[in-house]
């Protein structure tokens, strides 16, 4: 049976809203329309990621703020396409993460879903985290289970890194019982917010990675800063932006004279040698015979040339992609999973993988705010 849904991401680059129209039948799904969203403005939602005074008020502002950019995005996809909120199963609406802290035991997404569900007249699936970390997982990252489901292919190592403002990989090394995935560290949030302090009127973001790639990395400080615990702990682990933080980094510079091109460039390495260092060693330390190994790559720092030709450099026996090769354009994988998630709640499914949360089972994931 023919059904469509509609996935909404917005993630911790904060970057816009992307809307994803998806065809599933049976286990087809196709991307039938996509577009992003601008947030109007995200320094509030900026702001609320780490503590604040006034949080709660501040919080409940920005709750409905989301819904309503969510909303906003919703009616512009569906008159894109010329369907109607009748012609929708479900919306599956991940929401705006403002704090993620697993070691806490909760996670917490902001977007209004009940609020959401009345302005677009369909129902809403929401708040997909929180049942996974109730059965002791780390409520993240959810999209290996999407990535299992339609990109793996058997006998063959490859992983799916996701370059938002954390970076996580899907390892699928072609047997299902086999497939694990974990957040590597940060990839666009120190990049972009080490930007827009030494470019305040700039575009919010180093576009093209233009501007790391004019200066030159610091060794010492890369290795100072790969130091961090986080790198070298074992899986399941997910962190946010609230571990990796301009505070963090400037305890790290200290007092140092660093040139601030150099120190952008250092975290473009920081990016890159972190996933390279935890990535597989080789196909077979994954329990596939195949000599090959494909990392496909996604999101916004797909676009980041410089830093892909450095990835690249640090996995010379590695073929790398963009998941354009495997059908799905790379800004388009996360919202697309979330709409897949809300289907697999929809005909109760689990869409964890305990191996990658470290759940103690499998669970349908979300919650319903039905539309009427």
């Amino acid at each position: 049976m023919i059904e469509r849904y509609i996935g909404l991401m917005s993630g911790t680059s904060m970057d816009g809203i992307d809307a994803v129209l998806v065809m599933i039948d049976g286990d087809t799904l196709r991307v039938e329309s996509a577009l992003s969203h601008p947030w109007p403005t995200a320094h509030e939602l900026h702001a609320l990621c780490t503590p604040g005074d006034n949080e709660i008020d501040r919080m409940g502002v920005a709750d409905n703020l989301v819904a309503r950019e969510f909303a906003v995005a919703t009616h512009a996809l569906l008159a894109k396409t010329g369907l109607t909120p009748a012609d929708i199963r479900a919306i599956g609406s991940h929401g705006q993460t403002i704090r993620h802290r697993p070691q806490l035991g909760f996670t917490l997404q902001i977007g209004n879903a009940a609020l959401l569900a009345a302005l677009t007249g369909i129902d809403v699936i929401a708040d997909f985290r929180t049942m996974d970390m109730a059965l002791g997982g780390q409520g993240a990252p959810l999209v290996p289970a999407f990535h299992q489901a339609f990109f793996a292919r058997p006998g063959a190592l490859r992983v799916v890194l996701n370059l938002g403002g954390i970076a996580n990989i899907s390892v699928l090394p072609g047997n299902p019982g086999g497939v694990y995935g974990f957040d590597t560290g940060p990839a666009n949030t120190l990049l972009d917010g080490w930007y827009r302090r030494h470019h305040p009127k700039g575009a919010g973001y180093d576009a093209g990675g233009k501007w790391a790639a004019s200066g030159k990395p610091i060794p010492t400080l890369l290795e100072q800063l790969l130091a961090h615990p986080y790198f070298s702990a074992p899986h399941p682990k997910s962190t946010g932006r609230e571990m990796f933080t301009l505070d963090w980094l400037d305890g790290e510079l200290a007092d140092s004279a660093y040139d601030p091109v150099d120190v952008q460039r250092t975290l473009q390495a920081l990016t890159c040698h972190s996933i390279a260092r935890q990535l597989p060693a080789r196909p077979e330390s994954v329990g596939t015979s195949q000599p090959s190994a494909e990392l496909f790559v996604c999101g916004g720092g797909a676009h980041n040339t410089p830093l892909l030709k450095e990835l690249a450099s640090l996995l010379p026996a590695w073929r790398i992609a963009s998941t354009f090769d495997l059908g799905l354009a790379p800004d388009w994988v996360e919202g697309a999973a979330f709409a897949w998630l809300a289907m697999c709640f929809v005909h109760r499914k689990p869409g964890n993988l305990p191996a990658v949360t470290g759940a103690s089972r499998p669970a349908v994931l979300g919650a319903l705010y039905p539309a009427r």
